[in-house]
């Protein structure tokens, strides 16, 4: 898409079959879709005087780079560490490599928290 290119928003409820591995995202497409997410950017346009459109523009971006910002905040290092794990058990295809694989992770998520769990850090 190009900066200024126009995109239809349109409601989705098509169907799908059950075992769609897609099946609970297109749900919340539908739901969602029933909203008009128009009346609350222009009501936060009124209030902030950014347009309309910009405001489309970042909810868009923030949704779609969420992954992204994830890593930017984590840093690649650690979703790398995070992420070999889980190949080394897949690739073994055991039960026993994928215990392993979580309890690695486990152990990392702990580290990773311990600032959280820390009441002198976040009363």
């Amino acid at each position: 898409m190009t900066q200024g290119e126009w995109i239809r928003l349109e409601r989705f409820d098509g169907a799908w079959e059950a075992h769609d591995p897609d099946a609970t995202f297109k749900a919340e497409v539908a739901d969602h879709g029933r909203l008009d997410p128009l009346h609350t950017l222009r009501g936060l346009s009124a209030h902030t005087g950014i347009p309309v459109g910009a405001l489309a523009r970042y909810v868009l971006a923030k949704f779609a780079t969420t992954g992204s910002s994830g890593l930017l905040e984590l840093g690649p290092a650690m979703v790398s560490r995070l992420r070999e794990p889980v190949l080394r058990a897949e690739e073994a295809g055991t039960d026993e490599a994928r215990l392993a694989a979580y309890r690695e992770i486990s152990g990392l998520l702990g580290w990773l928290a311990a600032p959280l769990d820390d009441p002198e850090l976040y009363p």
